[in-house]
């Protein structure tokens, strides 16, 4: 199947990105995200020298006062790119800019929080730089001091052990499990439990 396109369908549901962040983020202000306020915006931005650029899929949710931005990149490449990390850091750069241009600031004029969230899905295991200062050489005499520092997410799907999977109701998880099944019984077993989940109130 082609996982760009299926995937980009999946995660342009509400519902899978709140599992994919409540069941597989496991940092403390997940908790404090409103949910119910999971809006899909424009993942596509015209930058300055007006290159258009196809991103992946931008989310935003009410978190406390304001809005956190969740950019999620879907990564199904036979080979890690070592420099997802430059990426990560132009993409969000990008929807920055975009932010300004709509003026749509944090309380202040501040730009809102974003949070980067690579998912992958290739065999080899991922290995390349989270944060994009771990790219930069340091160089002499204080150049250490303007090395950019921008961290993504990452959610290594081949890396993580079933028994690491949430065993509550989680779409993402489910998903997940129907990736690495093996045998027709798994699947007939994962399926149910989907069908299941959606047909719940």
């Amino acid at each position: 199947m082609e996982y760009d396109a299926s995937y980009k369908d999946l995660f342009s549901h509400p519902e899978m990105v709140a599992d994919l962040l409540a069941g597989f983020v496991t940092e403390p202000w997940v908790q404090e995200v409103d949910f119910t306020t999971l809006e899909k915006v424009s993942g596509s931005y015209v930058s300055d020298d007006l290159r258009t650029r196809e991103d992946d899929l931008v989310w935003r949710v009410r978190l406390r006062d304001g809005w956190l931005y969740v950019y999620l990149l879907l990564e199904f490449q036979s080979s890690v790119d070592p420099f997802m990390a430059v990426r990560v850091m132009t993409y969000v750069g990008l929807l920055y800019q975009d932010l300004i241009r709509r003026r749509e600031l944090a309380p202040g004029g501040r730009l809102p929080p974003v949070a980067p969230l690579v998912l992958y899905n290739g065999l080899p295991r991922w290995q390349a730089a989270v944060d994009i200062a771990e790219l930069v050489a340091a160089g002499p005499g204080g150049l250490a001091a303007y090395r950019p520092h921008l961290r993504y997410l990452l959610i290594d799907e081949g890396a993580l052990p079933e028994e690491a999977l949430p065993l509550t109701r989680n779409l993402v998880a489910a998903l997940f499990r129907l990736e690495h099944s093996r045998q027709p019984e798994d699947v007939r077993r994962v399926v149910e439990r989907l069908i299941e989940w959606l047909a719940a109130p």
